[in-house]
């Protein structure tokens, strides 16, 4: 063992690099999982939320649609901020605060603070995922990418399914929806120390990287940087707005959370009015489709590297892969729609989540465009475009089931809108380059 200028221990040098890229990804999904859990608490307590305030299907989509209003609003802000004070201290920051508004939330007294609570979730939460996409373009080699963005993104369903289990079991186990909440605050404020202890910005300065692993991770991004256009930099956000490609990512990303948006944020509620599923069942229903989404999203993002370490083109990889499982997704939904049957509602709901999720390979696209330096404000700018779907969708399903009498088909059209959204442009852009900024 040998010990930096800074007192850092360093692992024992060997030829076998170490794998402290992969350890930290894993931390991430396990952050990102948490995230998710907590955004999807409330759709989970929703059934007991609406009893006790005696809310509207109107006011039920405004308090869902409350997160996503400051989530999406500080998506460019927090990409800027990463960009120039690092992850690790956005991540650790962002962790802490959602934590304690998510455990805020249990003392909430009225729609008012409800929506004042989730609201004040949205900001805390929203670096979150851009700040995982600036990691995955200064850890992870060009060739890991696709593993890395679906390892990072795949917190989203697997937070989801956990969620549905963990929060109706907490609410049982605790007997109110109230001290679960507390409970999944103080889980996350721990997660976020965890972050702090192990994440760093700069891969030589990780106390458990060994020479071979840091040397694999400095030559690829050698070679992507060869690949680069000539003087491409540091670039500004209004630089990148000239491009086909940038305008792709950006629409891609808000069909994707259209459809998912609105399936994690009224599906529970959903399958309660028009299935007749109690909270038990909805948790074990929500477990189904959104786990069977963690196992879609992995499966699509090694097949993704798998096929590219093969020598296959980025876009003839991506553009098959990704558009045919926006047909799918499509298939999938008008098939909720026209069949009534409650467990085939659920298959059906799987399927649509299981290929949905393959299209988190796009967290790897903000470094494909922008390079390592820009990666944090183009994830920025993706998730603001996503995320105005996550405003828009929940108020619109909350009028549309409010207007038809509590009619859910009109709808899951909505979502395959959405999904061809998507489709549309995940078939457009063009993986291949870095773009000249």
């Amino acid at each position: 063992m040998t010990t930096t200028s800074a007192g850092a221990v360093e692992a024992p040098r060997t030829t076998r690099p170490t794998r402290v890229r992969w350890k930290i990804f894993l931390l991430l999904l396990l952050l990102v999982t948490i995230n998710y859990v907590d955004r999807g608490s409330i759709s989970v307590a929703l059934p007991l939320i609406k009893e006790e305030f005696g809310l509207s299907p109107e006011a039920t989509g405004l308090l869902l649609s409350a997160f996503f209003w400051t989530y999406a609003l500080m998506q460019i802000p927090g990409g800027w901020l990463i960009d120039r004070i690092q992850p690790r201290k956005v991540v650790t920051g962002s962790c802490v605060g959602w934590g304690l508004a998510t455990g805020l939330t249990a003392g909430a007294t009225g729609f008012g603070s409800l929506v004042t609570l989730r609201a004040l979730l949205g900001v805390a939460e929203a670096p979150v995922m851009p700040a995982g996409g600036k990691l995955n373009a200064l850890w992870m080699p060009w060739r890991e990418r696709g593993r890395g963005a679906v390892i990072l993104d795949a917190g989203a369903p697997l937070g989801a399914a956990v969620g549905g289990v963990s929060i109706a079991w907490l609410i049982a186990a605790t007997g109110g929806w109230r001290p679960a909440f507390v409970v999944a605050g103080a889980v996350t404020v721990l997660i976020g120390l965890a972050a702090w202890w192990y994440i760093r910005d700069v891969p030589r300065e990780h106390p458990g990287i060994n020479d071979a692993e840091a040397e694999l991770i400095e030559a690829a991004h050698a070679e992507e940087d060869a690949m680069a256009p000539a003087g491409a930099g540091k670039g500004r956000l209004v630089d990148y707005v000239r491009f086909r490609s940038f305008w792709a990512m950006c629409l891609a990303w808000m069909g994707f959370n259209g459809v998912f948006y609105g399936l994690l944020t009224w599906g529970p509620i959903y399958l309660a009015e028009t299935k007749g599923f109690n909270l038990a069942t909805i948790g074990w229903s929500t477990f189904v489709i959104f786990g069977a989404g963690f196992v879609g999203e992995i499966t699509g993002g090694f097949l993704a590297d798998h096929l590219r370490s093969r020598g296959i083109a980025a876009n003839r990889v991506l553009r098959p892969l990704l558009g045919s499982a926006g047909v799918l997704v499509i298939i999938a939904l008008l098939g909720v729609r026209f069949i009534p049957d409650p467990m085939t509602a659920v298959a059906l709901l799987s399927v649509v989540m299981f290929f949905l999720r393959w299209v988190g390979l796009m967290w790897s696209v903000p470094s494909i465009l922008g390079g390592r330096r820009n990666a944090g404000v183009l994830g920025g700018a993706m998730n603001f475009s996503g995320n105005i779907a996550g405003i828009v969708t929940p108020m619109v399903v909350g009028l549309i089931v409010g207007a038809t009498g509590g009619d859910y088909g009109p709808a899951l059209l909505y979502f395959v809108g959405a999904g061809v959204l998507m489709t549309a442009s995940v078939m457009t852009l063009d993986y291949s380059r870095r773009l000249p900024v």
